[in-house]
């Protein structure tokens, strides 16, 4: 597992405009309307990923950069990333081409104790964060860049939207594919398969989570066929010698039980970043879901985009991160106990929201 995000700043993408210095926790709950930035941010940490691999970036962004900067170029001319993990610190620019692409400019690392930095380059289309991480630090094996570039390689961005028949979740698999959960759980079942084998332990407790929300559910059915692969088949209690197929489980149902093992992984990474994983649950199931959460975030950094005044219920305060739009650019401000002790005495978070008490409440377009 990599080092969490603490500082983050981004200048120029999408409708992030300036974003300095923002503090990140073990947990970190963003709320506000539609199109106020939320999914922008999560978007961030997907083109960041991708820069990971080389011409990740090149693919990710895929001949459209000006779509990315906000205002377009004629407002912003480069995107300007500064990011802090633990002791060590990493920083770019992206600047479009002629031709839709980024050039990677001014990269440089940071050892934050030493007051080191390195310049990495500029005019890149790949940054040489992939190259210099194979060096070692001042007085270690490893430098600042082999901890960045681990942190980075470790986000996990989740997104169990589809559940249609066709999505992965629901046909079979390889059984081999089963290191680590997909981002979309197109491998659930191996992954399950996995876990029942080696960490019997967390297998039990995503099959007791799965009961409180799903009381006729009794177990999973994991059993490769002739092929090696397998699917989500499961047992419902009382129909033991009838097995039930995962086009039998609801939408909601099996997204839970996507969000369930996420949360619940033995070896979680340094972050992971989820949006909207409400959609399609009974309230009972997102009690359920925001106790996996905090647990989770004891283990792991937890950025999750939500729309669901229900779901925030469940936290405190200072995990919630307001999202609003102002004069075209997204906003983010960490809440604070001190402002809503008195509301909190007659009303939820959830209903401060909705009565845009707390700003940014939900919006009705």
């Amino acid at each position: 597992m990599g080092v969490s995000l603490d500082k983050l700043t981004v200048r120029g993408f999408k409708s992030i405009r300036e974003l300095d210095d923002f503090e990140l926790k073990s947990l970190n709950i963003l709320i506000g309307g539609n199109g106020a930035g939320k999914s922008n941010l999560v978007e961030f940490f997907r083109m960041v990923s991708a820069m990971m691999k080389p011409d990740g970036l090149k693919e990710y962004v895929a001949g459209n950069a000006d779509a990315f900067l906000f205002g377009g170029p004629k407002q912003t001319a480069a995107i300007s990333v500064k990011m802090a993990f633990g002791q060590n610190g990493y920083d770019f620019e992206l600047a479009p081409t002629q031709d839709g692409f980024f050039l990677i400019n001014n990269e440089r690392r940071h050892y934050f104790p030493a007051h080191s930095t390195r310049n990495l380059g500029s005019g890149n289309f790949n940054p040489e964060i992939l190259s210099d991480k194979d060096n070692p630090g001042l007085q270690s094996k490893h430098g600042a860049s082999w901890y960045t570039y681990n942190a980075i390689c470790s986000w996990k961005i989740y997104h169990f939207h589809d559940t249609s028949v066709a999505s992965g979740m629901r046909r079979y698999h390889d059984r081999g594919h089963a290191e680590t959960l997909f981002l979309d759980a197109a491998n659930i079942a191996p992954y399950l398969y996995a876990l029942k084998t080696d960490h019997p332990g967390v297998y039990n407790e995503i099959v007791s989570a799965v009961r409180l929300v799903i009381p006729f559910f009794d177990d999973f059915i994991l059993e490769p066929n002739s092929h090696d692969n397998l699917r989500l088949d499961w047992r419902q209690k009382g129909l033991k010698d009838y097995p039930m197929r995962p086009s039998q489980l609801s939408d909601g149902s099996i997204r839970f039980i996507c969000l369930a093992t996420a949360l619940l992984q033995p070896d979680p990474p340094s972050t992971i970043i989820i949006d909207e994983p409400e959609l399609g649950l009974h309230p009972e199931a997102i009690a359920i879901l925001a106790e996996l959460i905090e647990s989770a975030a004891k283990q792991t950094q937890l950025i999750v985009s939500t729309q669901s005044p229900a779901l925030i219920d469940y936290f405190g305060v200072e995990d919630i991160v307001v999202v609003n739009r102002k004069d075209g650019a997204s906003t983010f401000e960490r809440l604070q106990e001190k402002d809503f002790d008195v509301w909190l005495e007659s009303y939820s978070l959830g209903e401060l929201w909705s009565k845009n008490v707390i700003s940014g409440g939900p919006v009705h377009e």
